[in-house]
């Protein structure tokens, strides 16, 4: 489980940089992260996934760098958690591909 973890940590920072293989859309990990908030209110992004275990920072980062999420608030409690919002951008790179 944790080396699944840290593999999905590593392929969904890996388009952060230039990569000739990167195509400025979302690999599968983030796609699977993003599309969690097209369903939700004001597109919000999960803190966990569908078996309860938190998303790495690796990968929200990534989707923050790339603009298909931004931050959404601080929580006072847990300031660490970056809790986040799909953005237009992120809508567009699910729903058109791009």
């Amino acid at each position: 489980m944790e080396d699944e973890k840290l593999h999905m940590a590593a392929e969904a920072a890996s388009s952060v940089y230039d990569h000739p293989e990167s195509d400025g859309r979302p690999n599968p990990v983030q796609r699977r992260y993003l599309s969690r908030g097209l369903k939700q209110a004001g597109g919000k992004l999960p803190l966990f996934d569908e078996e309860g275990q938190h998303f790495h920072p690796a990968l929200i980062r990534a989707c923050i760098a790339h603009g298909w999420a931004e931050p959404w608030f601080g929580n006072p409690l847990k300031p660490e958690w970056l809790i986040c919002k799909l953005t237009d951008k992120g809508r567009r790179a699910l729903t058109d591909g791009h």
